[in-house]
């Protein structure tokens, strides 16, 4: 099975220039094959990541993955899938983005074999205004461009000279690697169609049409009703740990839906036909063991954040379900517990009524508060608690900085000290 033929298999095709002239170019020789990415965050979220999922299935292939950093495309815009203009950002702000997306880039693809991450800015800075016009805009055709659906798209509410000409930019990007980098296929989501045309057409007209260049594009990721796929509750799952823990980054995909879970394991993961067949049975017949999700939340999170980070998860998750919260360390309560009821206290010890009501509310009252504690129903960081005459410690437990409430079987409280 070649590399096409797998991403069939997976359901990661939407649309190909020539699938047979790609099918023949990929059983002859490793080919060079690009995504791009603007820089217009400092992280990428998991919807970015699709197409460098694929990208990284071309790498273990043995092809040659060329990541392009738009910091000359991103300092404008690209107007596919927005509904309105951009807004420009400062070209610091552009540069401290690049940086932080190479560094994503080079932990995702620096383990298996060459690939290459180059910035446009470096060859469009350089374009004057004339050579752009006289070289580049003589051989789009303005009738065409509209037509495009991310131009079209936009018609109704307006789209400036600006962001209108970023097709021109990416088709000069796709050249440029084509002449220099041994670049033959493109490859984005089916947004991104339109602008991969018109790259292949541009270089057919400067290059001839003999020249072999492809563009493969991957389909919208919808969940089984039908909503799009990359969002929590919370917004977007991102890669950057600052911004989504490692830990809740596990949870998003350990808590997919058995109609989801086989489809996203084709797409996020590297195991095998049979492996994911043995997965898809499992689903059916054990459903409630969840071991597509456990393995899908492991593969992921070890591709984007290492073994250590599905251990630490592992463990936290472990914890909270079990209530033994007393072997968590002060790094995975702040994981673990983000996203939980949380109140700052002092640092003063005090009686453990006068904390669960004045201190932290947790009760609303005292009678309450004793006989929750009198019948087992308070464990302080994990140990249960039935003396009333109990005295909280903040400094006893992790590291000073947290105390731990659980009431009942399920509900957590996190008192942060101040």
């Amino acid at each position: 099975m070649n590399i096409l033929e797998e991403l069939k298999w997976r359901g990661a095709i939407n649309q190909e220039t020539d699938h047979d002239g790609l099918n023949d170019l990929v059983n002859k020789k490793p080919v060079g094959i690009y995504v791009g990415i603007d820089p217009t965050g400092d992280s990428m979220h998991i919807g970015h990541l699709i197409p460098f999922m694929i990208l990284k299935r071309f790498q273990l292939a043995g092809h040659h993955p060329v990541i392009v950093i738009g910091g000359g495309t991103g300092s404008i815009g690209d107007p596919s899938g927005k509904k309105s203009e951009r807004v420009l950002q400062t070209m610091d702000q552009v540069r401290h983005n690049q940086d932080a997306l190479t560094a994503q880039m080079e932990k995702l693809f620096g383990q298996d074999g060459k690939f290459e991450i180059v910035n446009n800015y470096d060859w469009l800075s350089k374009l004057s205004l004339l050579d752009f016009l006289r070289d580049y805009g003589k051989l789009f055709n303005v009738n065409t461009m509209l037509n495009k659906e991310i131009v079209a798209s936009r018609l109704e509410v307006g789209i400036s000279f600006t962001e209108f000409t970023y097709q021109i930019l990416q088709s000069i990007d796709f050249l440029h690697l084509y002449r220099h980098n041994d670049v033959q296929v493109q490859l984005g989501g089916a947004d991104q169609w339109g602008n991969i045309t018109s790259g292949t057409d541009l270089i057919h007209r400067i290059e001839g049409q003999d020249a072999q260049v492809f563009g493969l594009t991957i389909p919208l990721l919808l969940k089984s009703d039908g909503t799009k796929f990359g969002k929590s509750e919370g917004g977007n799952v991102w890669l950057d740990p600052e911004k989504t823990s490692p830990y809740e980054f596990y949870q998003f995909w350990i808590n997919q839906d058995d109609n989801d879970v086989i489809k996203y394991l084709k797409y996020f993961t590297f195991l095998s036909q049979n492996e994911i067949a043995d997965l898809e049975k499992k689903v059916e017949t054990q459903p409630e063991k969840r071991e597509a999700q456990r393995k899908l939340a492991e593969e992921v999170t070890e591709f984007v954040h290492g073994k250590d980070a599905v251990k630490q998860a592992e463990h936290i998750t472990a914890a909270l379900f079990s209530g033994n919260v007393a072997d968590l360390t002060t790094a995975e309560i702040e994981q673990g517990f983000k996203n939980m009821p949380s109140v700052e206290v002092s640092s003063e010890p005090l009686n453990i009524v006068q904390w669960l009501v004045d201190a932290t509310k947790i009760e609303k009252s005292r009678r309450q508060a004793r006989e929750d504690i009198t019948n087992g129903a308070i464990r302080i960081n994990g140990e249960k608690i039935q003396d009333v005459d109990y005295e909280i410690n903040p400094a006893n437990k992790f590291d000073g900085k947290f105390v731990i409430v659980r009431r009942g079987k399920k509900k957590y409280f996190l008192a942060r000290i101040k």
